[in-house]
This record gives C-alpha cells, sequence and structure tokens, in this order.
C-alpha cells in the first residue's frame, strides 16, 4: 500500500544529489499504482529561456517522464519560481531584483492538491539552502508537512551529510520515508559506497531504499522504458529495496 498521504518531497543532500531522476521515479511510479500524482519544482535556478518564457528543466524532466502536458495555468502553478541564474536560490533572487513569496508557493502547492490526489514536489539543493533573509528550504517543508525521500550520493563524505539532513529533518519534526542514493559520477560502486549505505543506515537508523546506478544516457531515456525500470516500492511496510530494482534495457545493473 502506498501511503495515504498528500504526496512526497524530495530533498536532497547537496545540489546535484539525484534529487530530480527521483522525483521522477516516485512520480511514475505513484501513477502506475493508478494515482493521480504530478510533479512540483516550488524554486528552479537555472532556468531555460524557450518561446519567450523560463522554463524549469527539471520539471520537464519529470513531465516528460510521465507524459503529463499541463496547460500553462498548471505550468504557473508547478513551478511558480524560476529564475535564469544557476546559483542558491537567495542569492539568484538578488541578482534578479525579486523576492522569493512562500505564500505564493504554498497557494500553488494547494491549487495542485485541489486538483490532483498527489504532488511530488521536489527542493533545490540542501535542506538548509536559504530562501530568504530568515527562511531556508526546510522552513518550506515543514510548511508543506510532507513525507521525505532523502537523495544522497554514495561517495567519500556522504555520511557526515546524509547523517546531518537526517538530524534536521528530525529536529523539524518531518517524517524520513527513506533514502535512495544515487550515483552522479563514473566513479561506481565499490567497497566505500557500500560501506557508507550500511554505515548510515546503522546510525541513523533510517530506511534505505536502494540506490541508481550513473546512467549518462538518462536525458534521453524514453518515458516507457524508464516506467519499466524505475518502478519504486513505496510502501510504509517494505523494509529494504532490492537495488537491482533499477535496471538498464532490461538487464540488472
Amino acid at each position: 500500500m502506498i501511503p495515504a498521504e498528500k504526496g512526497f518531497f524530495i530533498a536532497g543532500t547537496d545540489t546535484d544529489a539525484g534529487k530530480t531522476v527521483v522525483s521522477a521515479a516516485v512520480l511514475v511510479s505513484l501513477r502506475a499504482a493508478g494515482i493521480d500524482a504530478v510533479p512540483m519544482k516550488p524554486i528552479q535556478t537555472g532556468g531555460v529561456l524557450r518561446d519567450g518564457f523560463l522554463r524549469s528543466p527539471d520539471l520537464e524532466f519529470c513531465l516528460r517522464m510521465a507524459e503529463l502536458d499541463p496547460d500553462l495555468d498548471e505550468l504557473r502553478n508547478m513551478a511558480p519560481v524560476i529564475f535564469e541564474p544557476a546559483c542558491s536560490p537567495h542569492l539568484a533572487a538578488s541578482k534578479t531584483g525579486r523576492k522569493i513569496s512562500l505564500d505564493r508557493i504554498l497557494e500553488a502547492f494547494e491549487n495542485l492538491l485541489r486538483r490532483h490526489e498527489r504532488v511530488v514536489v521536489e527542493g533545490a539543493g540542501g535542506l538548509l539552502v536559504p530562501l530568504t533573509d530568515d527562511k531556508t528550504m526546510l522552513d518550506l517543508m515543514a510548511m508543506m508537512d510532507l513525507p521525505v525521500i532523502l537523495a544522497a550520493r554514495p561517495g567519500l563524505g556522504t555520511i557526515n551529510h546524509t547523517l546531518l539532513s537526517i538530524r534536521e529533518l528530525e529536529r523539524s519534526g518531518l517524517r524520513l520515508h527513506g533514502i535512495i542514493f544515487c550515483e552522479t559520477t563514473v566513479a561506481g560502486w565499490g567497497e566505500i559506497e557500500q560501506n557508507n549505505l550500511e554505515t548510515i543506515a546503522r546510525i541513523g537508523r533510517k530506511r534505505v531504499l536502494g540506490r541508481i546506478a550513473y546512467m549518462p544516457e538518462i536525458a534521453a531515456m524514453s518515458p516507457a522504458v524508464f516506467r519499466k525500470d524505475f518502478a519504486i516500492d513505496l510502501s510504509d511496510s517494505r523494509n529494504e529495496w532490492d537495488p537491482q530494482v533499477f535496471k538498464k534495457d532490461g538487464q540488472p545493473l
């Protein structure tokens, strides 16, 4: 059974930790279970100007993999704040002379919830990335009050980053549904990565849902292949997620 929640918040231990791929995998898995789920990227930096509009590349990846084609009003709710500079949200806001309105983001979130069963929300950067002078991504997460799936890198340094992220989530009162390790470089999976996974699970006392191997071709992957190879069991009853669930062209990684 998939939890009867409003959706999930996909957070990261850092930037480029694999949040977008995890968000798309969660989204297509919910929809495959017959749930009307849609993606949301509340704050996008590094937006791409196309046809006179700033677009969210992270949101567009999720929409493509789920084969969704929302209208313009829906897109504005899915990506209410987009900045062109590719930097921390607070700096992007400063550089463009704009302010990030958490009220506007929450309004967009509520609009999506009124129209759909679940919303899969992807954060920006890590938990404590600043959004305004006195608010961080964690503050926005607390306002949305969604169970969290944490995307983490598997390599050297991830033990500290991931355990600190777990501690901050616990301090905020948010529920961590599980952790997914994403290989974002060609380094591969070896003794260090496996030990990091086991150490974080033991010390953090949290479920490791699995891992995603490095796939440089993933941006060009067809939605049908993505949906087949990235199916996730999101049930609360599952104690461990077989990492072989992620496959490439039908073959175990």
